[in-house]
C-alpha cells in the first residue's frame, strides 16, 4: 500500500523535494507540504516545509538517525533554498495511518 500525495499547486522545490525523498527512501507513504504561507516571507515562496516519511530505510533506526537520513538526502535544498523543514519520518511497522500534525501558528519573527 503505497501512498504519495501531491498537489496540483505543488511548487517547484516541493516537486525537487518529493522527488528526492522518493528516490532515496522507496516510501511506502510520503507527505510534503510547503508552509511557507504560513510565515513571514514573500508571497509564492518555497521555503519551509513539513514532511511525513514512511519507509522501510527507518527500521531499527532512532528518531534522530531518521532525521539524519532525510537531511543527508535534502542537504543541498537546506543549504540553498529551504530555510525550514519539519521532519515525521516513520518506520513502515511504526505508521498506523496518521497523519502529521498541524505546525504550529508563527509568531512572525524579527522579534515580534
Amino acid at each position: 500500500m503505497k501512498r504519495v500525495m501531491s498537489t496540483l499547486s505543488e511548487g517547484p522545490v516541493a516537486r525537487l523535494l518529493r522527488e528526492k525523498l522518493s528516490a532515496s527512501f522507496q516510501p511506502k507513504h510520503l507527505e510534503v507540504e510547503c508552509e511557507s504561507h504560513l510565515h513571514n516571507v514573500p508571497k509564492g515562496a518555497e521555503m519551509h516545509f513539513r514532511v511525513q516519511v514512511v519507509s522501510d530505510a527507518f527500521e531499527g533506526k532512532r528518531v534522530i538517525e531518521r532525521h539524519r537520513l532525510v537531511n543527508t538526502c535534502l542537504a543541498e535544498e537546506l543549504a540553498t533554498s529551504v530555510h525550514a523543514l519539519r521532519i515525521d519520518a516513520i518506520p513502515t511497522s511504526k505508521w498506523d495511518g496518521q497523519k502529521q500534525e498541524e505546525s504550529p501558528t508563527c509568531r512572525g519573527g524579527f522579534g515580534k
